[in-house]
């Protein structure tokens, strides 16, 4: 589909992956709504576009009838929304499992009424598995059976961890090893990554609604490092120039830590995350990949190591 002059809705675009998603959408000459949870909050995506471009909607995507209200009006629906962890009213099975199935029946829908939203690429992640341990990993994949089952031509985007400006895993380390004097490697850290950059992961959303070849396909978006967690926490504390004590914790003495921490309102870690770390997080042999959708993989040297600098000893501006 051509982008200038569509109507694509991006549910929740005011989040780390789809704010950048709204960006790349306002260069090409789109017109965008925005579900969020708070239209207020999400206001510093205006100037992304031109006046008038950027539509926001306050909402919740789970409420049928505003999820259907900016779907009618659109030409193409991006989703991005995904939880890490389960907190008050946010639970995996609304946002994960049902909210793509009910996207799916929505574009369904309008189609039989010859109105519909041609395209629809949704954000998944890898490790997405009905048979999975994981909450996260089963409800991820069953939101892509739901999606599928409903509208097969939907574009399935499964990246790995996704690292960028404002990301929840280097920033979160590395503020953690401001002030701690060992960084817990859980498991051993063992388990191998393949982090992607954010702006990949946008250029891949866009390039897939601009192919129609890529309607009912999945791809899986890795960078160019494969890692260890370990090593990932090595080169962490390499950009930020501290020494650290990598302390390898086994997963039973993590899981009865995240059983006492389930009594806080967000706790560090949870049981669901630790099953997640027992596996691989990397791109599998035979998956369509970022070349297949035209986009070349960053290197995480290109990006990591500047929005780090304010983790270093002395802050970014520390010559030494």
């Amino acid at each position: 589909m051509k982008l200038k002059n569509s109507t694509v809705t991006v549910i929740g675009g005011s989040g780390f992956i789809g704010r950048q998603v709204v960006e790349r959408l306002a260069r090409a000459g789109a017109r965008i709504i925005v579900l969020t949870r708070n239209a207020d909050r999400a206001k510093f995506l205006r100037p992304m576009g031109a006046p008038g471009q950027i539509t926001l909607v306050s909402g919740q995507a789970n409420d049928d009838a505003i999820l259907r209200q900016v779907i009618d009006q659109s030409d193409a629906v991006v989703n991005t929304v995904g939880i890490l962890a389960e907190t008050g009213k946010q639970k995996f099975s609304a946002l994960q499992a049902e909210l793509p199935a009910a996207i799916g029946q929505m574009l369904a829908e309008n189609a039989f009424l010859a109105n519909s939203a041609l395209r629809m690429v949704q954000l998944s992640a890898i490790g997405a598995d009905a048979q999975s341990k994981s909450r996260y990993a089963r409800t991820k994949a069953e939101g892509e059976a739901g999606l599928l089952a409903a509208w097969p031509s939907a574009t399935i985007l499964r990246p790995s961890l996704v690292f960028g400006a404002g990301d929840g895993f280097f920033n979160r380390f590395a503020g953690m090893a401001m002030t701690a004097p060992a960084i817990p490697v859980i498991g051993g850290g063992s388990n191998r990554i393949q982090p992607v950059y954010v702006g990949d992961v946008a250029d891949a959303v866009i390039n897939a609604l601009k192919n129609d070849k890529t309607a009912g396909q999945i791809y899986e978006l890795g960078g160019p490092d494969v890692m260890s967690f370990r090593d990932a926490m090595r080169y962490l504390l390499k950009c930020i120039r501290r020494k650290r004590l990598l302390l390898s914790v086994p997963f039973p003495i993590m899981h009865m830590a995240a059983t006492a921490m389930r009594i806080l309102p967000q706790p560090p870690v949870t049981n669901d995350q630790l099953k997640l770390l027992k596996t691989d997080n990397i791109v599998a042999d035979d998956a369509l990949t970022l070349a297949d959708l035209g986009v070349a993989p960053t290197a995480m040297d290109a990006v990591v190591p500047s929005y780090l600098e304010r983790y270093k000893p002395g802050g970014q501006f520390n010559m030494s």
